[in-house]
């Protein structure tokens, strides 16, 4: 086998190790032949998309596959060409490097993202061909972060909630709770303060409990699949019968947590507060509050200090 190792691999751009809207991608294609070798064509290509799949089963036998894409550019490059060198691309044996700069769009795209029912893909490949041999390919993937969507409204105003609940079964009184945070929008790592005014005029002690979440949907052929999941909880003290208590708590927001996914059609990533009182044979009052997630995106330039990802041959 005269191609012995074909890889792309591209430069880290910033201490994260992630690109965003109109950055630019540097890096090569390597490949190494053990003896003189002829080549037809070497082709560079970028690729951003979206998909989701999922199956759907009814009754024993009939089994169906739910898909749908979304796709945010696809280019290709040739590095050489049959026709562009005439067929006479020859490489003497030892390792050869073919550099490319790619720049990404400068347009709204998701960032990267990936679950078991979808996912938002990066990736830079290299295809080479000979001739009377399989074509070869190699592709690395990479993280892209969007900009954050700074005009989303009310993203960075205070918001509020409010409920009332009246406790009946073997008990008696009002319970009322009203919450507010400072803004809907917050950056990974950031604290999410939660302030709870709990007036309970009932007759039974009631706990606060406050709980970030996250709310993944996927979206194809007129379907959905909706999947949550607790990411934060955390209690407050509680507040006995005939009490009125302001009660004040800290949210950590994960620094890796991923962020908001609300400009792509067929993938939705969405986060939201929830607070609610713990009441004994009770139903708990709760409210609910949207959250974005922004994206801190790398500012710390290292472009040429190191390669992030690189992948070998597949056929």
């Amino acid at each position: 086998m005269t191609i012995e190792f074909f890889s792309i691999e591209y430069d880290a751009n910033n201490s994260k190790n992630t690109f965003t809207n109109g950055d630019t991608i540097t890096g090569r294609i390597i490949l190494q032949v053990s003896k003189k070798t002829r080549l037809q064509s070497l082709i560079f290509r970028a690729k951003g998309k979206a998909n989701v799949c999922w199956h759907e089963h009814y009754g024993q036998n009939i089994h169906v596959m739910i898909t749908s894409n979304e796709k945010y550019y696809d280019i290709e490059r040739p590095i050489f060409t049959e026709a562009g060198r005439d067929g006479k691309e020859v490489l003497g044996q030892g390792r050869h490097s073919f550099p490319f700069s790619f720049k990404l769009p400068d347009r709204d795209m998701p960032s990267t993202f990936k679950a078991s029912e979808g996912k938002v893909v990066y990736q830079l490949r290299a295809q080479l061909k000979q001739s009377m041999s399989l074509s070869k390919k190699t592709r690395a993937k990479f993280t892209f972060v969007s900009k954050p969507d700074m005009t989303i409204p009310m993203l960075m105003e205070p918001q509020y909630g409010c409920k009332n609940q009246s406790v009946t079964f073997f008990a008696s009184g009002n319970i009322s709770l009203n919450i507010s945070i400072q803004k809907m929008g917050y950056r990974q790592g950031e604290g999410l303060k939660v302030v709870a005014e709990i007036s309970n005029c009932s007759t039974r002690v009631v706990k606060p409990k406050f709980v970030l979440y996250e709310k993944k949907s996927f979206f194809a052929q007129g379907r959905r699949r909706v999947h949550t999941h607790n990411i934060v909880k955390e209690k407050g003290e509680e507040v006995g019968s005939s009490c009125t208590q302001t009660v004040a708590k800290t949210i950590c927001i994960p620094p890796e947590l991923p962020p908001s996914i609300l400009n792509c059609s067929i993938i939705k990533l969405e986060y939201r507060l929830k607070v609610f009182l713990d009441v004994t044979l009770a139903k708990n009052p709760e409210i609910k509050l949207p959250i974005i997630i922004l994206p801190c995106v790398g500012s710390v330039t290292t472009k040429g200090s190191g390669v992030e990802e690189s992948a070998s041959v597949y056929l």
